[in-house]
């Protein structure tokens, strides 16, 4: 039987700490404080979820058309949380809402295009 308390170290790049800064920086300005800080508790427990069964996520679409797979998603509606595991790491890439441009937000953040 397999080991289930396995977990992955989660990391999140500088880009996704921002990425989250300035999530809860523009809920805060357009609604107000308590739901930024809502939201940024919900993300942070997707985020967190991820030290466990990390491959559960989908590959995000913009990135499968490339022929990219090392990346995945999970959601929290409308944000899309990008990240790859790498050994016993989870390395969280971008936040950010899924209403974005995101071919060309991934290809700016991930592929330095």
């Amino acid at each position: 039987m397999a080991d289930t308390s396995a977990r992955f170290e989660v990391l999140l790049t500088e880009g996704a700490e921002q990425d989250l800064e300035a999530i809860h920086d523009y809920i805060s300005e357009f609604d107000c404080v308590t739901n930024a800080n809502q939201v940024l508790d919900e993300l942070m427990v997707v985020v967190d979820s991820l030290s466990q069964f990390p491959a559960r996520g989908s590959y995000p679409k913009e990135l499968v058309g490339l022929g990219i797979k090392e990346y995945r998603q999970t959601l929290f509606k409308p944000y899309r949380v990008i990240y790859r595991v790498t050994g016993s790491q989870v390395i969280v890439y971008l936040i950010a809402d899924g209403r974005r441009d995101m071919q060309s937000l991934l290809a700016r953040r991930l592929l330095g295009a």
